[in-house]
């Protein structure tokens, strides 16, 4: 039987695979799915809290809302970045994070 600790454990987990993505990779793309990876992390905690936690109708409703909003921003939030991350890829030829430094002439 699961239970709202396996949830957080999950989420925890897959938190940290995402903050190690984002601070050990060099590479643009992989920053940004580990920035949704942690996003995702968010969405399985607010799933688990809103499935078991000891709320009403209402309060449960505003759970789903919320993981709709986390998961709309998080589509917008790639779109503009791989247009980014393309536009620096035609220009630099490299997504490398260390190699852009556009503020420098």
């Amino acid at each position: 039987m699961l239970e709202l600790a396996h949830f957080q454990v999950i989420s925890a987990a897959l938190f940290a695979i995402g903050i190690y993505g984002v601070l050990a990779r060099r590479s643009a793309v992989l920053i940004l799915m580990s920035i949704e990876l942690m996003l995702n992390a968010v969405n399985v905690n607010l799933i688990g809290f809103a499935a078991f936690g000891d709320f009403t109708e209402g309060q449960r409703a505003l759970g789903q809302v919320l993981i709709i909003f986390v998961i709309t921003i998080a589509a917008a939030e790639l779109a503009l970045a791989i247009a980014i991350i393309l536009r620096l890829y035609r220009n630099r030829s490299s997504v490398n994070v260390d190699e852009i430094n556009l503020m420098k002439w």
